[in-house]
């Protein structure tokens, strides 16, 4: 072998190992993880609204999850932010008008009495802080309490959007970046993990955010009707935030 060829060998050679390292071939991706890439961005906007409101999913901080993958694939980074950012800002939007039109009496019947009046004394001592803080950390800090405090206890519209989308754009930028940055490990990992028993987990853990999402949905109706036809639920408090 002349050594030209020798040297084209080898090249050749390294650029096959590097083509299978920075793109693998479909058929070492798990299928779960498969299927929640091509769940796509749209999917992402609508388990985002959900993952945002007072109706809780099945599986804590799943919106910062797709996130991390998608982005671990060097999807569109910005998209993905600007529909995780969208979704949640609905959500919480809707949470809030809930709030705003159920008030305090809502609020009481769908929260815990201890975590209640922690809620309440922070929206009236802190109320940008008692959006933003929730809104910004993962689970288990609850978030649905603060947003349909913010509702209920009048905080001004411009402020809770402000706050609530800055923050919301805040933690999914952070998950964006641990895809980008820390992307192969989670996804090897996540595939790993997953081998065994990625139909059943395919199965399983789709169901229940579909589920979830219908359920969410039908309670957000549900909810916005009951308060509507119930003019004794308003807020007992008149302060402003």
């Amino acid at each position: 072998m002349t050594p030209t060829a020798a040297t084209s060998l080898v090249a050749d050679s390294a650029a096959r190992a590097v083509l299978e390292v920075i793109a693998p071939q479909p058929h070492h991706r798990s299928p779960l993880l498969h299927f929640l890439f091509t769940f796509g961005p749209f999917g992402l906007f609508l388990v985002s609204i959900v993952d945002s409101s007072f109706i809780p999913l099945p599986i804590p901080g799943i919106t910062d999850i797709m996130l991390v993958l998608m982005a671990a694939r060097h999807d569109n980074w910005f998209l993905l932010v600007v529909m995780a950012s969208a979704g949640s800002v609905i959500g919480g939007y809707l949470s809030y008008r809930v709030g705003q039109s159920g008030g305090m009496a809502f609020l009481e019947k769908r929260v815990p009495p201890r975590i209640f009046k922690m809620v309440r004394e922070w929206m009236e001592r802190h109320a940008v802080l008692a959006v933003a803080l929730p809104a910004v950390l993962p689970p288990p800090m609850p978030l649905a309490p603060f947003v349909l405090a913010a509702g209920a206890l009048r905080m001004s519209k411009r402020k809770f959007l402000t706050a609530f989308t800055i923050s919301r754009t805040a933690r999914h930028l952070i998950a964006t970046g641990l895809g980008l940055y820390y992307g192969r490990p989670i996804v090897r990992l996540w595939n790993h993990l997953s081998a065994k028993y990625a139909t059943t987990l395919l199965i399983v853990t789709w169901s229940l955010i579909l589920l979830s999402c219908a359920i969410a949905f039908w309670q957000l109706y549900k909810a916005a009707k009951s308060v509507k036809a119930s003019p004794g639920l308003t807020s007992q408090s008149g302060t402003t935030v």
